[in-house]
C-alpha cells in the first residue's frame, strides 16, 4: 500500500508520469524482481518497502493496462483509454495528505491504504489526463524502435517523440543509413 512521505509538496503530474513510466519500464518485463519495483518507488518518493510478489503481480497487471495509454496512437484515444480506467476503478477525488504527514494531494482511489495496483493505475491515470488536458495531445507513446518498444511521456514542447531514448533514436537512424548504404 502506497505510504507516506513529507516532501510531497511541490510535485506534478509531470512527476507523477516519470513515476509512471519508470515503474512500467520495470514492471513489463518478463518476472520483474520485488527489490527492483520497490527501488523505483523509493526512488520517485514512497518509503523504504518491501513488497510481495503477490503485489508485484497486481502492480504488473495494472502496468499492462496503463500500457494502453501510451499505445493510443492521439489524444482522443489515450482519452478513450484513461476514461476506461477512470469507470474501471477511480472513485470521487478526494484531498489526503496521509495522516498530515504527506502533503495536501489529490486522489480517485477509494482508500490511502487500497491495494497497490488500484493505486498506480489511478494515480498514474489522473497524471496522464492532466497531461493529455494541459498539452492537448497524446500524453506519451511506445518506442518506435522495433527492438525495443517501452512507454515513454511526452512532457516537453516541441515535435511528439518517437523513442524512448536518445540511444534508441540513434540507433535506428545509424540502422536507416546502412540499410541505404546496402
Amino acid at each position: 500500500m502506497p505510504g507516506t512521505q513529507p516532501d510531497f509538496a511541490g510535485r506534478s503530474a509531470r512527476d507523477a508520469v516519470r513515476r509512471a513510466v519508470a515503474l512500467l519500464d520495470v514492471l513489463l518485463t518478463e518476472d520483474p524482481a520485488p527489490e527492483s519495483v520497490a527501488a523505483v518507488l523509493v526512488e520517485h518518493g514512497e518509503p523504504q518497502l518491501e513488497l510481495s510478489t503477490r503485489e508485484v503481480a497486481e502492480l504488473r497487471a495494472a502496468a499492462l493496462e496503463l500500457r494502453e495509454v501510451f499505445a493510443a496512437p492521439d489524444a482522443a484515444s489515450a482519452a478513450e483509454v484513461l476514461n476506461a480506467l477512470f469507470t474501471a476503478y477511480a472513485g470521487p477525488p478526494r484531498l489526503t495528505a496521509h495522516d498530515d504527514n504527506f502533503g495536501w494531494h489529490l486522489h480517485v482511489d477509494a482508500s490511502d491504504d487500497g491495494p497497490w495496483g488500484t493505486w498506480l493505475i489511478t494515480s498514474s491515470a489522473l497524471a496522464l489526463a492532466t497531461l493529455l488536458a494541459d498539452r492537448q495531445s497524446a500524453p506519451g507513446g511506445l518506442c518506435a524502435s522495433p527492438s525495443c518498444g517501452k512507454p515513454f511521456a511526452h512532457l516537453g514542447g516541441g515535435s511528439p517523440r518517437r523513442y524512448c531514448s536518445s540511444r534508441c533514436a540513434t540507433r535506428e537512424r545509424v540502422a536507416a543509413h546502412r540499410a541505404r548504404l546496402t
